[in-house]
C-alpha cells in the first residue's frame, strides 16, 4: 500500500527584537530628574551639617579677609550672648522672626510699596545668603535663596538661626560676629552687653561700613532708642519665645 509523502514542516518565522529608536527627550528628562534629586539631597545634607557644625567661613568673610589682609572674628555660642542682644537683633532686622516660616510677606509688601528703598529680607534669608550664597544681587542668587530658606527654617530651630546670624554678620569693616563686635566697640564680652550697647550694635547692621556703634550720629542714636523699645516690646508680647530658653 502506497504511503503519502509527508510535507516538510514549515519553519516558524522568528520575530526579531524591534529596534528601539533613540528618545533624546526621555533621556534628558531622566537625567534632569536625577540631577534635581541629587541637588535636593545635597542641599538637605549641607543644611543639616551646619545645624550642628559652625560654618568655618562665608564668602563675604573670605573675600574681606583677602581684601583687608585679615578680619576680626571669633565664634560664640548663643548661651554666651546677652539675651538683650538677641532681642535687639530681632527688633532691628525681623520683628516677626518667631511667627514666619522664612519669609515675612507683610515686610515684603511694605518694601515693594516703598519702592524697594528698604529691605524685606528676614534673618533666615540673610543667614542663607551669608552662609551658603554670596552678596551680589542676581536672579540666580534670589532663586537659590528662596529655595533654601524654607529648608533652613524646617531643619534648624529658630535659636540656631539667630546664633548663626549673629556670628557671621558684619558689624564694621573687617569685624564679623557679635563677639568681635562687642570687644571691638565696647571692650566687653557679648554676654555683658547692656541694652543700649546691644541696640547700637543692631543699629549698624544694615550699613556696617558707614556706621560706628561707639561714635553714633544723632540718627543712629534715634535708631538705637527705637530698637531698645522694640526689644522690650517683643519680650513682653511673646515674640521672643522661639529663641529664648
Amino acid at each position: 500500500m502506497a504511503t503519502k509523502a509527508k510535507k516538510p514542516a514549515r519553519k516558524r518565522k522568528t520575530k526579531g527584537k524591534a529596534v528601539q529608536r533613540p528618545r533624546p527627550l526621555a533621556f534628558l528628562r531622566r537625567w534632569l530628574l536625577r540631577a534635581l534629586l541629587g541637588a535636593a539631597v545635597f542641599a538637605v545634607l549641607v543644611v543639616l551639617l551646619f545645624r550642628v557644625i559652625n560654618p568655618p567661613v562665608t564668602h563675604t568673610i573670605w573675600s574681606e579677609a583677602r581684601r583687608l589682609g585679615g578680619v576680626e572674628r571669633s565664634w560664640v555660642e548663643v548661651e554666651g550672648i546677652a539675651p538683650v542682644m538677641l532681642r535687639s537683633a530681632v527688633a532691628a532686622e525681623d520683628a516677626n522672626f518667631c511667627t514666619h516660616w522664612g519669609f515675612d510677606m507683610g515686610a515684603i509688601r511694605a518694601a515693594i510699596e516703598d519702592g524697594a528703598r528698604r529691605g524685606g529680607s528676614t534673618i533666615s534669608q540673610q543667614v542663607v545668603k551669608n552662609v551658603y550664597l554670596w552678596q551680589a544681587r542676581s536672579y540666580l542668587r534670589k532663586a537659590l535663596e528662596a529655595l533654601m530658606t524654607p529648608l533652613v527654617e524646617a531643619l534648624w530651630p529658630k535659636r540656631r538661626i539667630l546664633e548663626v546670624y549673629l556670628n557671621v554678620a558684619e558689624f564694621d569693616e573687617g569685624v564679623f560676629g557679635v563677639d568681635a563686635a562687642a570687644r571691638h566697640y565696647f571692650g566687653v564680652a557679648p554676654r555683658d552687653l547692656s541694652p543700649r550697647q546691644a541696640a547700637l550694635l543692631a543699629a549698624v547692621l544694615p550699613n556696617p561700613k558707614a556706621r560706628a556703634a561707639d561714635r553714633p550720629s544723632a540718627a543712629l542714636n534715634r535708631r538705637a532708642q527705637a530698637i531698645m523699645d522694640g526689644a522690650a516690646l517683643i519680650a513682653q508680647d511673646g515674640r521672643a519665645t522661639c529663641f529664648e530658653n
